[in-house]
């Protein structure tokens, strides 16, 4: 079952402000590169998944927010399924795609995601942010994510399991690596003073470690294993494990959301973190990344800081963290953030990453959460990717 769903293509609209494209031309973009990347036309596909968070609210189009987009590039006569998981809906209809693939329903599938954040009146987006979280709980107080990272964020400072040198030292790599990727929105590297002189938005954070309003597409392909012919060369990539989970309440005590859907990760692929060699993790804000090397077992609780001191999760260690930059750095266009991770991830696989590119990888994970209940994140994918052909 773990090598029957390869990813044979991939394609990204790059993320930043587009004012003058709409959701069609972000997804034309992003869907064509993907189809061309995989060698495949429109006709050779046998259904799609189309993620988007806050078209809705944000250009109107509340219902048929898939075929709207899809007919643009002559996509018709098969299934077209709508995907909304508020940050993890690209992860999302990925997971469905694989199932799709896996219960015999489809050979080749195109998976998208686009959102087109920059509106006339940013309060609109704001918002649409909101309503990423129960609303019966949370609508009117102004709470938005960054007021929930902060918190956690604070209660690990105070714990001394985090300092604020850290919180820094984690946004600086981000926005190099950031730098780095022709893709991504912010594309220049930081000091230390700018991060901490940047505006204050939740108290530890400040503005250069949060990720900002975004525009962006990105596409996937995959298919049963054979289904499509690979060039010459090409290694393949398979996906290895595809989980999706729910958050709950813990009451304090037991394992994070993150950490439950990792571990399911692990045990479907087969692997444990130690053998990855990339991840593409969910920091909506930059400090975020810190929470995650713990909650995806990179290191043992209150080492996060010692990891990152360490050089591991640089470009060229260990396990490279977010080479592409990032949510905060590379952009975190809501609906295709999931998808962008996985190009990513297979930029790297593939050895196509120019100038960001990690030490000859294998295996790499892929974590997105999406949402907010009661402290928890809503919900949360991790996809785990492997390399099939040796290194030579």
């Amino acid at each position: 079952m773990i090598d029957d769903v390869e990813v044979v293509g991939v394609g990204v609209h790059p993320f930043g402000r587009f004012v003058d494209s709409s959701l069609k031309d972000l997804n034309r973009v992003a869907c064509i590169r993907a189809l061309v990347d995989a060698g495949i036309g429109v006709r050779d596909l046998d259904a799609v998944y189309a993620a988007n968070a806050m078209a809705g609210l944000l250009q109107g189009q509340e219902m048929i927010r898939g075929q709207s987009v899809m007919r643009e590039i002559g996509i018709e006569r098969i299934p077209i399924t709508n995907v909304e998981n508020a940050c993890a809906s690209g992860s999302t209809a990925l997971r469905q795609a694989v199932l799709a693939i896996r219960a015999g329903a489809a050979d080749v599938v195109l998976v998208a995601g686009v959102e087109k954040m920059f509106v006339e009146d940013r309060t609109r987006t704001l918002e649409a942010l909101e309503s990423g979280g129960d609303l019966d709980v949370i609508a009117g107080i102004g709470l938005q994510f960054t007021a929930v990272y902060g918190m956690r964020l604070n209660k690990l400072m105070a714990a001394g399991r985090l300092t604020r040198d850290d919180l820094v030292d984690v946004t600086i790599k981000s926005h190099a690596n950031g730098a780095r990727n022709p893709y991504a929105q912010h594309r220049k590297a930081v000091s230390a003073e700018e991060v901490l002189s940047s505006r204050p938005i939740a108290d530890p954070l400040t503005l250069l470690m949060c990720s900002s309003i975004c525009d962006g597409a990105a596409a996937v392909v995959v298919a049963r294993r054979d289904a499509v012919a690979r060039p010459d060369g090409r290694p393949g990539i398979r996906i290895r494990a595809s989980q999706a989970m729910t958050g709950y309440t813990t009451g304090g005590d037991g394992p994070g959301l993150s950490e439950s859907c990792s571990v399911k990760a692990y045990e479907e692929a087969g692997i444990g973190p130690a053998d990855l060699d990339v991840a593409e993790i969910h920091d909506a804000m930059a400090p975020a990344e810190l929470i995650a090397y713990e909650q995806l077992g990179f290191c043992s609780p209150g080492d996060a800081g010692a990891l990152l001191r360490s050089g591991a999760t640089e470009i060229g260690g260990r396990i490279a963290v977010n080479p592409s930059g990032g949510l905060s750095s590379r952009g975190h266009a809501v609906g295709a953030t999931g998808l962008a991770q996985v190009a990513e991830l297979t930029w790297q696989l593939r050895g196509e990453a120019t100038g960001r590119q990690t030490d000859r990888p294998r295996f790499g994970l892929a974590h997105n959460n999406g949402g907010w209940l009661e402290g928890e994140s809503a919900a949360c994918c991790v996809h785990v990717l492997e390399r099939m052909e040796p290194w030579t």
